[in-house]
């Protein structure tokens, strides 16, 4: 979602100018250990998470998040395979996006630091846009994709007309309240349709408010962040890996538009396709994306 939040950044950004080693963590699962560390890369580090033991399965989390909108799918997958899931630079308790840096370029970074030689990608949003980078530039390394409602670097796009929040951004931003704008963007499409249970709600709410710098460090630092070169967009017909596409059907037109062209184009790819679900799929459907994923990782 990173590229869907600079479409906002050219609004806010003027308001907002004007102001100015390996451990143990706890699981949901006390039986299950979970380390956790943190990966060097250029100018910075990722903090990761890792459980379970097989095939290397990669959580991407989309943008404004982290980590952690993947506990359910992180839960479900480490009985079967070595789940790793990492905070994106820029989010959770990774380095800030400070310093130029190429998202996918940190991904093989990570994967180097691990000792993978392949790996399974999972993506939502920003995270499938990072997915189909690498999986363009390190077609070797991937050995499945799943890119739910999947961002995508370059090209033109339908675009969302979701503005209306930008209205309660704006005003946050000529506070400099950094806190307030996040917040705002819980109003936007890409998540409105998420905060429907009251519990994820508020975990959501949290976990918008934990990366609440974001916001603040994409505005005074968006030009340091490299776009793959060339970019995905005129290169889907390369992807080769066999990827699994899933879809809500009440989807923004930016997503829905890029799920189209992967449709198309892309040389091995199983559409899903789920009705009245929005952005968030692993949140809005998280039964029926964790079969879809499974089955999918799984093959016979």
């Amino acid at each position: 979602m990173r590229m869907l939040v600079r479409r906002a950044f050219a609004i806010l950004a003027i308001s907002l100018s004007a102001c100015s080693t390996e451990t143990k963590v706890a699981s949901r699962d006390s039986a299950i250990a979970v380390d956790s560390g943190y990966a060097t890369v250029d100018n910075g580090r990722l903090y990761y998470e890792a459980a379970g033991s097989g095939a290397p399965v990669i959580l991407l989390h989309g943008g404004n998040l982290d980590r952690r909108m993947w506990d359910e799918q992180f839960a479900t997958l480490r009985p079967h395979f070595r789940v790793i899931r990492y905070d994106a630079r820029g989010f959770g308790r990774s380095s800030p996006a400070d310093q130029p840096f190429a998202a996918h370029d940190d991904l093989a970074a990570l994967i180097r630091e691990l000792n993978l030689t392949r790996a399974s990608l999972v993506g939502l949003s920003l995270g499938g846009r990072i997915a189909i980078d690498f999986a363009l530039a390190h077609p070797e390394i991937v050995d499945r994709l799943v890119l739910a409602a999947p961002g995508i670097s370059g090209g033109k796009w339908a675009a969302d007309g979701d503005t209306l929040w930008l209205v309660a951004a704006r005003a946050a931003a000529q506070r400099g309240d950094s806190v307030g704008v996040a917040l705002a963007w819980l109003q936007s499409a890409y998540i409105a349709s998420a905060l429907k249970p009251p519990e994820q709600a508020a975990r959501l709410r949290q976990i918008v408010i934990d990366n609440a710098d974001f916001w603040m460090g994409m505005v005074r630092h968006q030009d340091l962040e490299r776009e793959a070169n060339p970019p995905a967009a005129g290169r889907l017909r390369e992807l080769k890996a066999p990827t699994l596409l899933l879809v809500g059907t009440a989807d923004t037109p930016f997503i829905l538009d890029v799920a189209k062209a992967i449709t198309q184009q892309a040389a091995n790819v199983r559409r899903v396709d789920m009705p009245g679900i929005g952005h968030m799929i692993n949140l809005e459907a998280p039964d029926r994306f964790n079969a879809e994923v499974l089955k999918f990782l799984t093959p016979p």
